[in-house]
């Protein structure tokens, strides 16, 4: 009987070094971050997670339900609604919460940036590449006898690798120039 499952295809080997690539850089990043901020970023993930919210969720009904319970059985509760102590409680932990988070967004934005800044310097190096074939390959094309010869001016321009900061200012001058509201 034939087996019906197809075989499992492999990675190539380019796929496998961009993946390690991109593994190892965000690896690099996290490795290079002061303890401190490995800590807030635990504590950041915990505070992200169900069991968190869960959590404190309970806090919150225990804490009114106890307070509604003495109150009803005519002692005196410790925090008695509208509940002063726990809003307060709960103003603080979010004031440390948004600490937290902007703390977090601070070391992932940095992670971006130097994602972004690897993503243009590679858009560059393969726009250079690019420029490079297609000047070898019109080469080609003129050194060969057995193509007629004939110009091309769109693969002449292509040919000339994009200044960055040219580009830069026609992008620049396009946005200023588009009306407002149109993205």
């Amino acid at each position: 009987m034939p087996n019906p499952d197809p075989p499992l295809a492999t990675t190539p080997d380019h796929i496998e070094q961009t993946l390690h690539s991109v593994a190892q850089l965000r690896a690099d990043h996290h490795g290079r971050a002061p303890w401190m901020q490995r800590m807030l970023d635990r504590v950041t993930g915990h505070m992200a997670s169900t069991r968190c919210l869960a959590i404190v969720t309970g806090v919150v009904i225990a804490w009114i339900t106890v307070n509604l319970t003495i109150d009803v059985q005519g002692g005196v509760p410790f925090d008695p609604p509208p509940f002063v102590w726990l809003a307060s409680a709960m103003a603080l932990v979010a004031f440390y919460v948004v600490l937290l988070i902007f703390a977090a967004q601070k070391r992932e934005d940095q992670l971006a940036q130097h994602r972004e800044l690897l993503i243009m310097e590679l858009a560059i190096v393969s726009e250079q590449k690019i420029a490079k074939i297609i000047q070898l390959l019109e080469e080609a094309r003129r050194d060969n006898p057995m193509i007629k010869n004939r110009s091309d001016a769109e693969a002449e321009a292509m040919a000339q690798p994009a200044d960055p900061q040219t580009v830069l200012g026609a992008i620049t001058e396009a946005h200023a120039a588009a009306p407002a509201g149109s993205a």
